[in-house]
């Protein structure tokens, strides 16, 4: 099982030093211990901001006493075809005010600009350090200016890349993507809407669960046509035809009072699960995902995912949570350079980027792309886990779908709820 090229752009110790003669001035600047900001662009890639902390290091020779870090640069195979034997700019352009943007133009006032060249096809066999210490951000060389501090590797990170043959509830065939052409079968999906048959098969290992707070029982849980959606699962087989994980809805999704979407204070939850001991009806549970219809500006599938432990609910971990359009469709990533919570990305054991899988739009034909490190695959099984895992955020889009819509009739177990 060979995996796909990529190399990832760092961006990290990112701090300003200002002389004497300037100050953060504007309205809406920032406060003083952040009242910069920097935008970096490169050529074909969305443009990313970072908030800057102002240092009082006195040497050009030491680090920042703090720093800040930015998301960073993913190149994929097909980028880094077309880029061979060309290097790339990066431009750092850092700025005082407000962070954001007036009729597309950039709201701060430019204190400077750095340009540093990466040369992507040496990145793709070791890592390279493009720079790590301060930059002058004036061209005049007589005068005090304001100096960036940045660190920028340029870092192989190669991915299994995985492409469902169809949408998940079609139960579709899944393929190992490798180079420009190859398609290679590796994993196939049966879903299932039935409640009751997957509540038969599962049933001794779902009261277990149930015993660790895993599960959520609600009070007066009747079957309400069309005001419940529940007893989703996708499992993952192997070419033997082995289950080696599975996505199981376990808390069901439905509306709020008085409402017709699925909320917040309420989501629906799955389980991600591994095959637990020689049994092929026995089963682990991995990770935990929630999701829910935020509401907002922007209509927005809301997601929380955890992985959990034997210690029950209370030791799982929270590794990824945020909000994708419903419209659009979006990214699903669990990656430690977007985790802005100080607090959790100390408690996680995530470190770089782990899997991210594409989700398309409400309504829209679904066939998830998969992406995950290789350094968190040591076998089949495991690649199977992230699998479940995109399917059930897939999912969730149609999961919280408006209760005032009809759901396709794969999707049901009632048909006066779906479409013919």
């Amino acid at each position: 099982m060979d995996p796909c090229p990529f190399v990832r752009l760092n961006v990290d110790s990112l701090a300003l030093k200002l002389p004497n003669a300037t100050r953060p001035a504007g309205p809406g600047v920032h406060s003083s211990t952040t009242p910069c900001f920097c935008e970096l662009k490169i050529k074909n890639f969305p443009s990313q901001t970072a908030l800057l902390t102002l240092s009082n290091s006195l040497s050009d020779s030491s680090p920042p006493d703090s720093s800040t870090s930015a998301p960073g640069f993913h190149v994929d195979p097909t980028l880094l075809r077309r880029l061979s034997g060309k290097s790339v700019t990066l431009r750092v352009s850092v700025y005082t005010g407000r962070m954001g943007r007036t009729c597309g133009v950039t709201s701060g006032k430019l204190l400077g600009r750095v340009h540093l060249s990466i040369d992507l096809d040496s990145a793709r066999v070791h890592p390279t350090v493009i720079q790590n210490g301060w930059m002058k951000l004036g061209k005049d060389r007589e005068k005090p200016s304001a100096k960036l501090h940045l660190t920028v590797r340029a870092e192989p990170d190669p991915r299994f890349v995985f492409q469902f043959g169809g949408e998940p509830e079609c139960s579709p065939v899944v393929f190992q993507i490798q180079g420009r052409d190859i398609r290679q079968p590796v994993f196939s999906c049966k879903f299932s809407a039935d409640r009751n048959s997957r509540f038969r098969s599962l049933q001794s290992d779902f009261t277990s669960m149930n015993n660790r707070g895993w599960m959520r029982t609600f009070s007066g849980d009747r079957e309400r046509p069309g005001r419940e959606r529940k007893g989703w699962m996708i499992t993952i087989h192997d070419l033997s035809g082995s289950p080696v994980a599975a996505a199981s809805m376990i808390t069901p999704f439905v509306p709020s009072p008085g409402s017709d979407r699925v909320s917040r204070s309420n989501p629906g939850a799955w389980l991600i699960l591994r095959p637990h001991g020689f049994s092929v009806s026995s089963w682990k549970p991995w990770g935990r995902l929630e999701a829910w219809r935020e509401r907002g500006p922007i209509d927005g599938l809301g997601y929380k995912f955890e992985l959990v432990t034997d210690n029950g609910p209370s030791s799982s971990i929270t590794i990824a949570e945020g909000t994708m359009s419903v419209k659009k469709g979006g990214q699903f990533c669990i990656d430690s350079s977007l985790m802005r919570d100080s607090a959790l990305n100390s408690r996680s054991p995530v470190k770089g980027f782990v899997t991210g899988s594409t989700v398309e739009g409400e309504g829209k034909v679904s066939k998830p792309s998969v992406q995950v490190g290789v350094q968190h695959v040591t076998c089949m099984a495991d690649a199977a886990l992230f699998v479940a895992l995109s399917a059930a955020i897939d999912l969730s889009m149609d999961a919280c779908r408006l209760f005032s819509h009809k759901l396709r009739k794969e999707l049901c177990h009632d048909e006066q709820n779906c479409f013919s």
